[in-house]
């Protein structure tokens, strides 16, 4: 508690205690201090934690401050279980939104589940238009063959999945970063955009956005929260999909997966034609 970054009482809203922010708040100047253009309150409701909600506005926190990009406590909530009385509203997209959320994670049913995988999620293509943009061949891929490389990783960092979605296609590797290689985004990113992202064990959740062949964002930490440089739109896709990193990047691609099946079962396995660069450079 207490980074350099994040005030005492900002972080306690968001991630301790209603006993915690009760007693930071007795020795806090001001319990509508921002820090990185949000209060304590605006982190508490992000964070879904209704107990400290009520200690804060107990205090005389300002549920209607303007903030991030017109996202003040009170219209974010109306995105969570626990809705502030507020005067604001939702759009029809941003409801729309909101129940996108709630059907991508019940799709993924918490797949991946580890570690160490990567995948791409690209607008506008399909699976075989994909493979022909990488120059990639087909190969046949067994459940034993699948075992084997989560352990022996050296003769396969060229392989990975490849399945048609409603709105575009997944990339899926479950055993390294190939799917989100720089140049596997750049190609897939041909007139289209394209989001890659490898759940590094070492450095979180690493995405990066190709738009048309050229790098548009890099080094996002995908599902950890809101940055405060982003849009408008980037706040509200940031707050629905935090903890969840795959249906992030599916979302931001306009994906529409019925299933989960690129994250099981592939429609395609493919070797690229050369090992992919790293995710960032």
């Amino acid at each position: 508690m207490g980074d350099d970054w994040l005030s005492e009482l900002h972080w306690a809203a968001e991630f301790e205690s209603a006993q915690e922010v009760a007693a930071l708040i007795a020795q806090a100047d001001d319990v509508d201090a921002m820090d990185e253009e949000r209060t304590a309150l605006w982190r508490a409701v992000h964070a879904s934690r209704p107990e400290n909600v009520q200690v804060l506005l107990a205090a005389g926190a300002d549920p209607a401050r303007s903030m991030m990009y017109g996202w003040s406590p009170a219209r974010l909530s109306l995105t969570t279980e626990h809705p502030l009385p507020t005067e604001e509203d939702l759009t029809p997209e941003e409801r729309a939104a909101v129940e996108e959320r709630d059907r991508l994670v019940a799709v993924l049913g918490g797949l991946p589940r580890d570690d160490g995988y990567s995948l791409a999620c690209v607008a506008g293509i399909d699976a075989r238009t994909a493979l022909d943009r990488l120059e990639a061949e087909p190969v046949e891929v067994t459940y034993e063959r699948l075992e084997d490389w989560r352990t022996d990783l050296l003769d396969e960092e060229t392989v990975v999945g490849v399945t048609s979605v409603p709105g575009g296609c997944v990339l899926m590797q479950l055993w390294g970063y190939s799917a989100a290689g720089l140049d596997v985004l750049e190609r897939l990113s041909a007139g289209t955009v394209a989001i890659g992202m490898y759940a590094n064990p070492k450095g979180g959740n690493q995405g990066t956005v190709y738009r048309d062949g050229d790098g548009d964002d890099a080094d996002l930490q995908v599902g950890n929260g809101v940055d405060e440089q982003a849009t408008a739109d980037d706040v509200l896709l940031a707050h629905l999909y935090q903890d969840e990193p795959a249906a992030f990047c599916l979302a931001y691609a306009g994906l529409r997966p019925t299933d989960n099946r690129a994250f099981t079962s592939p429609e395609l396995w493919v070797r690229l034609s050369q090992r992919p660069a790293r995710i960032m450079e």
